[in-house]
């Protein structure tokens, strides 16, 4: 008996409602995606990964749709490797992943955390309609071994393992010299040779990268990351057999699509790169350690991008916001204060925390940006319009002055009107995200941004 889950309307109910409609006409607050940029990010990824000769796994969890997840995967590679981080995830990925093992592709679904003990039944249903070599877990404690055999007995293979490095984000994992916590190789190794488990590799997410401002530190993070990952191989090689091919998979957004400044259609003669490019070339060199390593990038918000991750700067071809941001939060504007009610102009929206997260960005005193495009007459100034405070369900516009310090200059009224929509980009798009069943989606490439064009329902619940 299935979890029972609170469920979205039919799509075709969405798309009799939505389609057609511009963005001004629908009930808000709502989340907007726009498909066209969304694209351009997902090739430019694989791409990048195409040129390098390395493997990439696409995590889901940012938009939790099976629209999404196709263009993550591409159309060219025989495989098809993905994160979830939840199994309802894994449920509505379902049907697509049946259609990529129609075709003859090779279908890997990676579990985004050590296993949860709970969820291994779960998991094993839905892996039966899969078939063996389709789940992975990553583990970090030799005790999750037993949920590993659990989810073996029900689905009626052996499931996939990662042996979860902590490369210093401290998230999950374990340190490269403590890998062996408890035997845990050895268990692992045993459980393989039990035919319970296969033995995938070593994986790290370390977002250590989130913090970065330039290109040179992410794909510093980057190369940091897989000789943590190297140096765990290292100092635990004793305990792997000597024919055992094993995967490295490392990543973060940041970081992984640092690569694209010297990998891909953007790619320069990038000196910064250097160290980067030669980790790489030394793990995929064919023999490691005596091993056949092969490695793996894993990314999942640069499907949309959000403020976060512009804050980066891990790329250096990139725009700006209204370039490269593929999501944003559609509210309308309650009120405006512009005749000196208060300390400088502002305006009230009818958006707030749970229609826009509370996740602060490194770039900026805010909540969220005020696309350019919303302003409802030119303004002469250099500052951005941005959510300066919010409550629960609604929010404050103002000028952002913070770089300039004292806040005493003159400012220019809000440029909106009450009753007019306003475009948001949020922070961080994973959280925004969450708080709406569906994507309202348009298609900038069409000259039309403002049209809705397709519904696409997200995965819900846990």
């Amino acid at each position: 008996m299935s979890i029972p889950q609170l469920r979205a309307p039919s799509v075709d109910e969405l798309r009799k409602f939505y389609v057609g409609k511009k963005i001004d006409d629908v009930p808000k607050p709502a989340v907007v995606l726009d498909v066209a940029k969304a694209k351009r990010h997902c090739q430019s990824m694989l791409d990048a990964a195409k040129a390098l000769g390395v493997g990439f796994r696409a995590h889901v969890k940012t938009h939790k749709t099976t629209q999404l997840a196709r263009l993550q995967a591409g159309e060219d590679s025989p495989e098809v490797k993905l994160v979830v981080s939840t199994i309802p995830e894994l449920e509505h990925l379902l049907p697509l992943l049946k259609e990529f093992k129609d075709n003859g592709r090779q279908v890997n679904v990676l579990y985004g955390i050590p296993l949860p003990p709970s969820q291994a039944t779960r998991a094993a249903e839905l892996a039966r309609e899969l078939g063996p070599g389709t789940i992975t877990f990553m583990i970090d404690h030799p005790t999750q071994l037993d949920a590993v055999v659990h989810f073996s007995r029900k689905a009626g293979f052996a499931a996939g393992i990662y042996l979860k490095v902590d490369t210093g984000y401290h998230r999950a994992g374990l340190p490269p010299s403590g890998l062996n916590k408890n035997d845990l190789i050895a268990k692992v190794m045993q459980l393989e040779a039990d035919g319970k488990a296969t033995l995938t590799g070593l994986y790290s997410h370390s977002s250590l990268s989130y913090s970065d401002t330039g290109a040179k530190q992410a794909m510093d993070n980057l190369a940091g990351e897989i000789k943590g990952c190297v140096d765990a191989l290292k100092s635990n090689a004793q305990h792997f057999h000597k024919d055992k091919k094993l995967t490295i998979s490392v990543g973060a957004s940041p970081q992984v699509t640092a690569v694209q400044n010297f990998a891909g259609a953007n790619a320069t003669q990038n000196p910064d790169s250097e160290s980067l490019r030669s980790t790489i070339q030394e793990v995929t060199k064919g023999k490691l350690l005596g091993f056949k390593v092969d490695l793996e990038l894993h990314a999942g918000v640069y499907t949309v991008l959000d403020n976060q991750q512009l804050s980066t700067h891990a790329r250096t071809f990139l725009g700006d916001t209204e370039d490269e941001v593929a999501i944003f939060v559609a509210a309308e504007v309650c009120s405006v204060y512009n005749d000196g009610e208060r300390r400088q102009p502002e305006a009230l929206a009818a958006v707030g925390v749970l229609g826009l997260g509370r996740e602060p960005c490194p770039s900026y005193k805010g909540w969220g940006v005020v696309s350019r495009k919303s302003y409802a007459k030119d303004v002469d100034t250099h500052h951005r319009l941005v959510v300066g405070r919010v409550s629960q369900e609604h929010s404050i516009l103002t000028w952002n002055t913070e770089s300039e310090g004292s806040g005493k200059e003159q400012l220019p009224p809000v440029p909106l009107e009450i009753g007019q929509s306003v475009c948001i980009y949020p922070n961080h798009a994973c959280v925004a995200g969450a708080m709406y069943g569906w994507y309202l989606v348009v298609d900038s490439s069409t000259g039309e941004e403002s049209k809705v064009v397709d519904v696409w329902v997200r995965a819900s619940g846990w």
